[in-house]
């Protein structure tokens, strides 16, 4: 690293969806999540990777690619049902065209949104071969991209410390998933929704990991002091890397009200053409019961605090994002001269972002991610943009200490996933923990079909663990689906041990649970003795 940087800036994406998959149904409302982030996020990332890359912009990223994501961009039906639905956007949008052909302003957005939906289903079926898992590992070869791993479903670990067996097998699972997918060991751990409790590193060192990123207050409260705050890493005594997330350049970009996306010239993101037209002539592609769902095509910018939108111009949104880009850097030399002066060392400003920030819900997202890293290449010598991973190798050298219990999210410390609409999740997981953990005990050499039996158990409680659920119980949107799902998991987890533990096994019901709830197919129910 040359001696003329004062600083280090380490950006990281999160990148999770639940594993949402339903083959019993033609078109499921809520598999629309996976749909709209590969064509609104994770293509568009990949774009920005492919332009940086063939203009030779030397950059670092860091992206967690989490285990439920990766097996649905691997999984035949949903690849398959991805191109369907890229094509029904595509015809769509060449409706639009048509409707909108003697409204200049709104014909050229029409024509920008079908461009784009041809160029998705382009790169998606012929560049990725129906697989985005395969480019991102390339970019990461390339030694721009450090990919790290999560929670084999997302499970808030605090929550879960009262099996260590449980926390042990959401771990040991993701990076065998991570190695089979992608094929690499990944040396980076995303806590799931920052979760960390104290001994937590210990089982992530078990299996390889070598750092993991928690919010805030996790190393400003932990236990000593640190000395340089979150501007420098410490070692848990596990010798586990913990870097803290850096509360100034975060802000600036999440916040809808203090941050960028929330700037009057972005697009709107709660006009969508799904509502905005007339139904008879949208019900094609909108949900199949027939209710009114984004589409994905939005034609209004923010405007301001008003109920009229004026309509969109992807010109103006570009300039302001090189505006922001630019702002964003200047903001993080000074930062990174300051704390130099104090620290007497150069600083590591690290900010995490949800990877679905960047495009979904601010359209404009890589944009600015792409201006930002061509601009700290060409225009300034104070900041280097780094992964995590190489900044501890190239400084070895850090504060021993526990962070503290922590999370992020509102207050800080679980209370998302712990509430009243909530809460009564947890004695059922953490009973069928314990069931899992005595099953693998007490079979410890299971073959043929008790084996089947035993590893979908684990397949399904995994799946009920999932963070998600609980947070959307909490949110009050699609309520109903994260409470069925939880209790379909643990239904389908208590069926198939009871059939284990009267050596009956019902072939059928075992064979149709495995076809709908597939993840992890080279699971092994032992991860949990």
């Amino acid at each position: 690293m040359n001696t003329d940087e004062k600083g280090y800036l380490s950006i990281v994406l999160h990148a999770h969806l639940p594993y949402v998959r339903h083959p019993q149904y033609d078109r499921f409302l809520e598999e629309q999540w996976f749909y709209e982030a590969m064509t609104e996020t994770y293509i568009p990332l990949l774009r920005m990777f492919t332009a940086l890359l063939r203009d030779g912009v030397d950059f670092r990223i860091t992206l967690s690619l989490t285990p439920t994501l990766l097996s649905m961009m691997t999984d035949p039906l949903l690849q398959h049902r991805y191109f369907i639905h890229l094509n029904r956007l595509i015809e769509f949008s060449e409706k639009e065209m048509e409707r909108t052909r003697h409204e200049p302003v709104f014909y050229d957005l029409a024509k920008m949104y079908h461009d784009d939906f041809l160029d998705a289903r382009r790169l998606f079926s012929e560049h990725y071969g129906l697989d985005l898992t395969k480019a991102f590992a390339e970019v990461s070869r390339q030694g721009k991209l450090e990919i790290m791993t999560c929670g084999a479903t997302h499970g808030f670990m605090p929550l879960m410390e009262v099996s260590r067996e449980a926390v042990r097998a959401q771990v040991r699972v993701a990076v065998r998933t991570h190695e089979r997918i992608l094929g690499m060991r990944p040396r980076g751990f995303w806590l799931p929704e920052c979760g960390y409790f104290p001994g937590l590193d210990e089982i992530l060192k078990e299996e390889g990991i070598r750092f993991f990123i928690v919010d805030t207050h996790g190393i400003l409260f932990g236990s000593p002091r640190p000395k340089y705050g979150v501007f420098a890493p410490v070692y848990c005594k596990s010798g586990v890397a913990a870097f803290g997330r850096d509360i100034e350049s975060s802000k600036s970009v999440w916040s809808a009200e203090e941050g960028y996306p929330g700037d009057p010239v972005y697009r709107e993101f709660y006009r969508d053409a799904g509502f905005d037209l007339d139904y008879n002539y949208v019900k094609p592609y909108i949900n199949d019961d027939g209710t009114r769902t984004n589409i994905g095509i939005k034609y209004h910018r923010i405007t301001g605090a008003t109920p009229h939108k004026e309509p969109y111009s992807l010109h103006a949104a570009r300039e302001k994002a090189a505006q922001h880009a630019a702002n964003f850097m200047f903001n993080r030399e000074k930062q990174a001269e300051h704390l130099e002066g104090l620290m007497g060392k150069k600083p590591l400003i690290v900010s995490p972002y949800d990877a679905e920030l960047y495009g979904h819900w601010w359209y404009e997202g890589p944009m600015w991610l792409e201006q930002l890293f061509r601009k700290i290449h060409f225009d300034q010598k104070t900041i280097r943009s780094v992964t995590p991973m190489e900044y501890l190798e190239s400084n070895p050298r850090n504060q021993v200490m526990t962070p503290s219990m922590s999370s992020w999210g509102y207050n800080g410390y679980a209370e998302v996933w712990l509430n009243a609409s909530n809460d009564w999740v947890y004695r059922h997981l953490h009973k069928a923990s314990e069931r899992m953990v005595e099953a693998a005990h007490s079979h410890p050499h299971a073959q043929g079909l008790e084996r089947r039996a035993l590893n979908q158990m684990a397949r399904e409680l995994l799946l009920a663990q999932s963070s998600d659920w609980a947070f959307i119980m909490k949110t009050g949107t699609h309520t109903e689906y994260a409470v069925n799902r939880t209790k379909d998991h643990i239904e389908r987890f208590t069926r198939i041990l009871e059939s284990v533990q009267k050596n009956s096994i019902d072939t059928g019901y075992l064979e149709s649970i495995e076809s709908i709830d597939n993840i992890f197919p080279d699971i092994d129910y032992k991860v949990y003795s």
